[in-house]
C-alpha cells in the first residue's frame, strides 16, 4: 500500500474518503494469481448445489432469503395496560442505502393497527370550508398523485440517550427512523376543491383508530407540501403504515402524519388533542412546555460499525451511515474516530434527496486501540448536529423528544463496541 492511499484525514485512523474504493480493492479483497487460475486442481473448485439443479418457481409475492431472517424489527414487549400501544425499530445497523423495505419501516401505534376494509372507510373534509367533502378510496384513486422520497422519525426516537441509557445497538436506540418513496395526493389539491375560508387557520387531522388520533396542522404547511398518502415504495400502504390512507407531512415529527385518515376538519385554532397536549410537547428544565416543535433536527448515524457489533481483527473497516434533517438537504457529514477532537469529511454516496437519508463512507484504520466513533452532520439551512451535552445544557433533561444529538460509539481494545453514553 502506497504512502498516498494511506494518508490520514484525522487523527485514530480515519482516512481520505478519495481512497475509499483503493483501499477497499486492496485490502479486503483476496488474490488469486493467473496460474492458480488456470490450475483448477489446486483451487479445489466444484460447482455448489444449487448451480446443478433447477431452483423454485417464480412465486405471487416475493420473499427474502432466509439466510437473511435475521433482520427483523424490534417490537417491544405488549403493554396490558396500554392494548395495542407501543412500536417496533427499523434493523440500521443491517441496512445499506437510504430507502427501507416496508417489512422493516419502523412503527408507532397509540390503540393497535385496525383492520380497515377500503370498501367502508371515508375521508371527510369539512369545518371552515366551502363545500364539505367526503372521498371515498376508490375517489382518491382518481386523482393526479405525486411521488416524493422522505423520512419519517417518531419525535421519541434517540430519547433514550437523554435518560442515561448505556448499550443498546443503532436500532434499540434510534431505530424509529425509516425512509420511503410515498405517493399520493397533495393535500392542497383536495383543500381547494373543498374551498378553504379565509379564517382558517388550523386543520384537525383525525385518524380512525381505536385511539381517534388527531394532531393539528398549521393552514399554511396543510397547503404547501403536505400529501394524503396511498403508496409506500409503490404499493399501497401496509396496515401498519396506515392502509388505506395516511396523511404525510414532510420533515415533520412522525406523530402528525395522521394514519388511517378519516377527517379533516378546519379551524381557527389548533384542536388541542392529548397528543399534542399530554403528549409530544417539550418540557424545559424551568418545567415549562413547548408546543407544535414540529421540524426534525439535522441529525446523523454510524450504523456501521455499531454498537454489540466487534471488530475480528486490525485493519481497514469501512464507516457507514445515515443522515438526515427536517430542514432540507444534507450539506457535509464529518466523523471522528477520536471522541470529536478531529474530524474528516465522509462521503455522501447517495442521491441527496430534500428531507431524507442520506448515505456517507469513510474508510478507517483500526490498529486495535480504543476509538470513539461520531458523527455530525450539516444540513442545507446552515445547522450544525449538537453534541449531547450541548443540547441537554439548552434544553434540560426532562424532555426526550426531538434528540437530535451525535452518538458516541466507543471502541474497546478487543474491537467490541458499546453506546458510550457521555
Amino acid at each position: 500500500m502506497t504512502k498516498q492511499i494511506l494518508e490520514h484525514a484525522a487523527a485514530n485512523g480515519l482516512l481520505n474518503r478519495r481512497h475509499l474504493l483503493k483501499l477497499g480493492v486492496a485490502s479486503i479483497g483476496t488474490a488469486v494469481s493467473a496460474s492458480a487460475l488456470g490450475a483448477e486442481s489446486s483451487l479445489n473448485f466444484s460447482l455448489p448445489s444449487w448451480s446443478r439443479q433447477p431452483g423454485a418457481n417464480a412465486s405471487g409475492y416475493g420473499e427474502r432469503s432466509p439466510h437473511t431472517d435475521f433482520m427483523q424489527r424490534m417490537a417491544g414487549t405488549p403493554n396490558p395496560t396500554y392494548p395495542g400501544g407501543g412500536a417496533s425499530r427499523t434493523p440500521l445497523q443491517h441496512l445499506q442505502g437510504t430507502i427501507t423495505p416496508n417489512s422493516l419501516h419502523f412503527e408507532r401505534h397509540h390503540a393497535g393497527v385496525p383492520a380497515i376494509d377500503p370498501a367502508g372507510h371515508t375521508l371527510v373534509i369539512n369545518g371552515l370550508v366551502r363545500q364539505p367533502l367526503a372521498f371515498r378510496y376508490e375517489d382518491l384513486l382518481k386523482y393526479p398523485m405525486i411521488s416524493r422520497i422522505h423520512f419519517l422519525e417518531c419525535s421519541g426516537n434517540s430519547g433514550a440517550l437523554i435518560r442515561g441509557t448505556n448499550g443498546g445497538t443503532a436500532q434499540s436506540l434510534h431505530g424509529l427512523v425509516s425512509c420511503a418513496e410515498w405517493t399520493g395526493i397533495a393535500l392542497s389539491t383536495l383543500l381547494d376543491e373543498a374551498g378553504v375560508a379565509p379564517q382558517a387557520q388550523w386543520l384537525a387531522a383525525v385518524g380512525a383508530d381505536a385511539a381517534s388520533m388527531g394532531r393539528s396542522v398549521p393552514i399554511n404547511k396543510a397547503m404547501d407540501d403536505v400529501m394524503v398518502a396511498l403508496y409506500q415504495n409503490g404499493e399501497p400502504l401496509r396496515p401498519e403504515q396506515g392502509y388505506p390512507m395516511r396523511l404525510f407531512v414532510p420533515g415533520w415529527e412522525g406523530n402528525i402524519s395522521v394514519k388511517w385518515l378519516t377527517q379533516l376538519k378546519l379551524t381557527r385554532e389548533a384542536g388541542q388533542f392529548r397528543d399534542e397536549t399530554s403528549k409530544y410537547t417539550d418540557t424545559q428544565a424551568d418545567r415549562s412546555s413547548l408546543q407544535f416543535t414540529f421540524p426534525m433536527g439535522v441529525k446523523s448515524l454510524i450504523t456501521s460499525p455499531s454498537g454489540e457489533m466487534s471488530l475480528a481483527q486490525q485493519g481497514l473497516y469501512q464507516v457507514t451511515g445515515i443522515a438526515w434533517s427536517g430542514n432540507g438537504t444534507i450539506r457535509r457529514v464529518e466523523v471522528s474516530a477520536d471522541g470529536g477532537n478531529t474530524w474528516a469529511d465522509a462521503l455522501i454516496e447517495s442521491q441527496v434527496h430534500d428531507r431524507a437519508l442520506t448515505r456517507f463512507r469513510i474508510p478507517w484504520q483500526w490498529q486495535g486501540g480504543t476509538a470513539v466513533l461520531m458523527s455530525r452532520a450539516t444540513d442545507s439551512a446552515g445547522n450544525v448536529q449538537p453534541t449531547l451535552q450541548s443540547l441537554m445544557a439548552r434544553q434540560g433533561s426532562i424532555n426526550t423528544y426531538h434528540n437530535n444529538a451525535m452518538q458516541r460509539w466507543a471502541v474497546s481494545q478487543a474491537g467490541e463496541i458499546s453506546n458510550d453514553y457521555a
